[in-house]
Order: structure tokens, then sequence, then C-alpha cells
């Protein structure tokens, strides 16, 4: 079982950065694929980047250029560095550890951190 707690919401102006981090404790990080989901309101949550345990990344249409997911094993942490954020990037977001991400919707998710953009 994998604890994860996420960090580093905010509210921010339109064009303005912010950086997430998520930190995972309980399972060999290492080996585990991770990911940042987003839910707005009235919305179902959707996975706006994904990282495996090798390293690959994979994005969202609706960020990608904008958005870079990193992750540190020695660290067990994942982070989203979020750039030229806009009003619809506003969301509670979620870092979510998993065996593969394939299975990743299954995976342990933390309490989330919420984003606000404003215009």
């Amino acid at each position: 079982q994998v604890h994860v707690t996420e960090s580093g919401g905010g509210l921010v102006q339109t064009g303005g950065s912010l950086r997430l981090s998520c930190a995972a404790s309980g399972d060999t990080f290492s080996n585990l694929a991770a990911g940042w989901y987003r839910q707005a309101p009235g919305k179902r949550p959707e996975l706006v980047a994904s990282i495996t345990y090798g390293g690959l990344r994979d994005y969202a249409d609706s960020v990608l250029g904008r958005f870079t997911i990193s992750r540190d094993n020695a660290k067990n942490s994942v982070y989203l560095q979020m750039y030229n954020l806009k009003p619809e990037d506003t969301a509670v977001y979620y870092c979510v550890v998993g065996a593969q991400l394939a299975t990743l919707d299954y995976g342990s998710w933390g309490q989330g951190t919420q984003v606000t953009v404003s215009s």
C-alpha cells in the first residue's frame, strides 16, 4: 500500500506558473507508475500527465507543451511543473501512484491540492 501526499497548489493569475509536488511512501516507488489527475467542479477526473517507472511521459492534449511531469526516485517524489496556466486549468489536482499506467485509476490517490487560475 502506498500513501500519497500532494502539495504546491494555490491561486495564480492567467499565464502564471505553479509546481506541484507529490511524496509517496510505503512501497518501492521506483517500480511504480505515477500520474496527475485533475477534477474541475461538475466534471469527471481527467488524467493530465503520467510517467512510467522507466521515465516515459505522456500528456493530455489540453496541457501538452505547458505541463511537465518528472520524478525523483531517490526522494520518492513526482512533480508537475505547470506553465502558462489558463482559467480552464482550475481544478483539484491529484497525484496517483500505481503498479502500471493501464490500471492507474485503481492506484493510490492523494487528498488533492487546489489550483485556481484567475482571469
